[in-house]
């Protein structure tokens, strides 16, 4: 089993692990019991780190919160709107990653990565507050995701474009995004024209060489504890597991980022094959030398910088904006280095 001292990481990299484990030390609530208590210790280490790590949000976006219905009552979207854009604006739902039970749109992580991804792309992104398990399961926060698009969709005051409303998310989030397009797939809602699925758990059970190779140490060693904090007991719902569904047709055009040493990176390439094998257009970036929590270290990895802004041109490709460089395409294999 590989460690990350072994494979020759950005020292940046390396030393992001160390501050994670020096400052995990001195918040004991991250041993608590999946719930709030340690849902605010894992915020408390994100906002940590990230405010040292990823590079701050440009002023050119204007950042604004909106509270909407759902399913489980109100539900908080926070809005990344960069200076330009037409009054009807080709728009992403974003939900945010968190191991199914933390994560939220007040991150310092995800506010600048989202509001960065907006101005790069040329489009407004929305940032879901949806309901965290355990105390709201499958298949709670697919209906909260499929209940913001359905606003973003109808409301006039979003000024979104109906006919340019993708949908993405980050490592659980992504999860999310991917079971509700799956979920809205011939149905009455909104349209759903990009997934972009970011370092996706394609399964919820242990998937290639990858989940062997870097099952621990890698980041993510609590994730078999993770899929019953999301699903409960027993069997694990079909429409919770991308690659459980047997039909994955009907898909929009989906982007997939895997990272290198990330045990979730053969789940990601699994997804993808199945998809295109269902006749889907799948672009993939293959981010070298990153692990799963590195993607959105743009402050002090050069490598996190050069992704994210393939990541963002592939975007505007996606959503035919202005900022969309002649030569993207809209399908293939991209390794990012």
């Amino acid at each position: 089993m590989s460690s990350p001292r072994d494979l020759g990481l950005d020292p940046a990299i390396l030393d992001w692990g160390k501050r994670i484990e020096a400052a995990a030390r001195d918040i004991p609530d991250l041993r608590c019991p999946y719930g709030p208590r340690r849902r605010a210790a894992a915020a408390k280490l994100s906002d940590a780190l990230a405010t040292w790590s990823t590079a701050e949000a440009p002023a050119t976006v204007a950042i604004s919160d909106q509270l909407i219905d759902g399913p489980g009552g109100e539900m908080l979207l926070r809005r990344y709107r960069p200076e330009g854009l037409p009054d009807r604006a080709p728009t992403q739902l974003f939900l945010h990653g968190g191991g199914f039970y933390a994560g939220s749109v007040h991150e310092v992580l995800n506010d600048r990565l989202c509001a960065r991804r907006a101005q790069d792309a040329g489009i407004q992104m929305f940032s879901l507050d949806y309901r965290l398990a355990p105390e709201h399961r499958y298949p709670a926060a697919v209906l909260d995701a499929l209940a913001a698009l359905q606003v973003l969709a109808d409301d006039p005051r979003f000024g979104v474009d109906a006919e340019r409303l993708g949908l993405g998310g980050n490592s659980a989030g992504a999860a999310i995004a991917a079971s509700a397009a799956l979920a809205a797939r011939g149905g009455d809602g909104p349209t759903i024209g990009h997934l972009d699925l970011e370092v996706v758990p394609g399964a919820l059970v242990p998937i290639g060489e990858s989940a062997r190779r870097y099952s621990s140490g890698f980041g993510l060693d609590d994730a078999a504890a993770l899929i019953e904090v999301y699903v409960g007991p027993g069997e694990i719902p079909v429409g919770a597991s991308p690659l459980d569904v047997p039909d994955l047709t009907g898909l929009p055009a989906t982007l997939i980022t895997v990272a290198e040493y990330d045990p979730l990176r053969d789940s990601g390439l699994a997804l993808a094959q199945r998809l295109r094998d269902a006749g889907v257009r799948v672009r993939v970036l293959r981010g070298l030398g990153h692990l799963h929590g590195t993607v959105g270290l743009t402050a002090i990895l050069p490598a996190a910088v050069r992704l994210q802004n393939v990541h963002s041109l592939a975007l505007a490709a996606a959503y035919s904006t202005p900022m969309a460089p002649d030569d993207t395409t809209l399908e293939g294999d991209d390794d990012v280095a």
